[in-house]
């Protein structure tokens, strides 16, 4: 299987239609197929099948969730688009940088979250991703169309897939993304249960912890490992 074929383009609450159909064109033109909608605000429409321009199988086989959790599910890597910089301790790469990555990943499905068009993403949404990835622009005008940025995005991947060798093929198997919304929600019990978290002034410990867990990159055999020492404190505590 090819690594295109295990890349989502998830756009998150796409206001304009045609920004959809211009998108799908973009993936198509670099090779990419998997196409997710949260919470689209219209589609299908007339708009986005015509500035798809022939993509239409790309809108047709699109997938619709209600939430980014939901289109995130089996997932083990996870790239959050913003041209803003964030003050948050994600690892922040460029197109090119997240590329090198994907290659590298391989054995790995991977996201890539695009925000809305008027805001971007969240910081509860970048919250959920291993990637802060940023794309340099000028600083007086930083406004980006989506599709354009899908089809830097998508270019950067397909000359890296190009030039670059494929990796050794013992890798790790990495904790997708539900295991590690499972994980935390999990984490959060136990935190409240020891009274270490007050969740009526939680502060910023679990957003941290979040960051820090998907920073470290956890496999699913280390992710076990932690959902069974919770799972004793749970049961010692009891």
């Amino acid at each position: 299987m090819s690594v295109s074929s295990k890349i989502k383009i998830i756009l998150v609450n796409p206001s304009h239609p045609g920004n959809i159909g211009a998108a799908a064109r973009a993936m198509k033109t670099m090779g990419l197929e998997h196409l997710y909608l949260v919470k689209p605000k219209y589609f299908p429409h007339v708009d986005a099948t015509a500035r798809a321009a022939g993509a239409d199988d790309i809108l047709e086989s699109a997938i619709i969730t209600d939430s980014l959790a939901d289109a995130l599910k089996g997932s083990s890597v996870v790239f959050g688009t913003s041209v803003r910089l964030r003050d948050l301790s994600l690892p922040k790469v460029t197109p090119k940088e997240a590329a090198q990555i994907i290659i590298k990943e391989e054995k790995h499905s991977v996201a890539i979250v695009f925000g809305r068009e008027n805001n971007g993403l969240s910081n509860d949404e970048l919250e959920q991703c291993n990637y802060h990835l940023y794309i340099p622009t000028n600083p007086n005008f930083s406004s980006l169309n989506l599709a354009a940025a899908v089809q830097l995005i998508a270019y950067e991947i397909k000359i890296i897939q190009q030039s670059i060798a494929p990796p050794a093929t013992d890798v790790q198997k990495l904790a997708n993304a539900e295991e590690m919304q499972s994980f935390y929600q999990h984490l959060q019990q136990i935190l409240v249960m020891i009274k270490f978290l007050d969740l009526k002034n939680p502060r910023k410990v679990l957003s941290r912890l979040k960051i820090l867990f998907n920073r470290a990159r956890v496999q699913k055999n280390e992710i076990n490992i932690l959902r069974g020492i919770l799972s004793a404190i749970q049961l010692r505590l009891k």
